[in-house]
């Protein structure tokens, strides 16, 4: 039969499996905890990794855009000097160029670009009239007097019984080739 005292070690043993139960229970959570809990920091480590990787690349170019601005900055400082010098040269200048300002308007200046005016136009419509003087037997203008587009500028004419220099020799089609003297 069963006394009390066996029943106190049954219940005692019981209660034993139970908290060893529990306590194994609560080990292996903890294991997986943990377990999980390093692979998180290991995971941490390789994004710190990277971002420390991004964060050194970050400051380089950073550098780099500093030295570029630098560089930009001393050639400014550069800039500002030349112009100060060329504002002393324009400034040194600024007689001069009333001196011609004045005399672009005078009366012997207005009279010599009215010649040179009436000279340009005279040379320009001499070709068109030998054209048209021509015109009457070529209706074609093969004869090499078409008149070439306004604004172009055409060599004056040589005058008659004008010969090619000397260093210059005549070679096949019409054409001259120069010739060492």
């Amino acid at each position: 039969m069963l006394n009390a005292v066996w029943v106190a070690v049954i219940i005692a043993a019981a209660f034993w499996v139970v908290v060893a139960c529990a306590a194994v229970y609560l080990m292996v959570r903890a294991a997986r905890l943990i377990s999980q809990t390093t692979a998180a920091v290991a995971t941490v480590r390789e994004r710190q990794d990277a971002l420390i990787e991004r964060a050194n690349a970050t400051i380089d170019q950073a550098s780099e855009q500093l030295v570029r601005t630098d560089a930009i900055t001393a050639s400014m400082d550069e800039v500002t000097a030349n112009m100060a010098e060329l504002t002393g040269r324009v400034t040194a200048l600024a007689p001069l160029a009333r001196v011609i300002s004045a005399s672009a308007g005078s009366p012997v200046a207005k009279a010599a670009a009215l010649a040179y005016g009436v000279n340009r136009a005279l040379w320009m419509r001499r070709p068109a009239s030998a054209t048209r003087a021509r015109g009457a037997a070529s209706a074609t203008g093969a004869a090499g007097g078409e008149r070439p587009a306004a604004g172009r500028a055409r060599a004056l004419p040589s005058p008659p019984g004008a010969t090619a220099p000397a260093w210059r020799a005549p070679a096949r089609g019409g054409r001259h080739k120069e010739v060492a003297p």
